[in-house]
């Protein structure tokens, strides 16, 4: 099963693809909320390449890593990327009058339910785009 979250980022296009590529914005967004954190991030921005970050909670009770190989990069459109148990992700890019539109599909897992997963991704595409915006004001 796939979900998709999505979000439009008041935000120049290449603004908001570099703070989606860019180690040191990725650990500014990559969280669902304000009692987690992303210490970390590496990108090797090519296919074959690594897109990894640590996610945690602030106050030390958990963490993981979210580690995927990156299958295609378009530049400012498209990035695709199989996560280590083998599951997909698409985000795409896409300019409009309201701004940017970043579409994020991904393949389901099944240990939580859809509903909560996709919950989980939609809170950290949303502080993506808080973060991207504050970029530019």
């Amino acid at each position: 099963m796939k979900i998709t979250v999505s979000t439009v980022v008041d935000a120049p296009l290449q603004t908001v693809w570099d703070a989606w590529v860019t180690p040191a914005d990725i650990t500014q967004w990559n969280f669902a909320s304000d009692d987690w954190c992303c210490p970390r991030a590496e990108v090797d921005l090519q296919p074959g390449g690594v897109y990894s970050s640590r996610m945690e909670a602030k106050d030390g009770s958990m963490g993981f890593d979210f580690v995927c190989e990156i299958t295609a990069v378009e530049p400012a459109a498209r990035l695709c990327y199989k996560m280590e148990d083998g599951r997909e992700v698409e985000v795409l890019f896409q300019e409009s009058a309201q701004g940017v539109s970043v579409t994020e599909t991904f393949d389901a897992e099944s240990e939580n339910p859809a509903e909560m997963q996709q919950q989980g991704w939609q809170a950290i595409l949303d502080s993506f785009a808080r973060h991207a915006e504050s970029k530019v004001a």
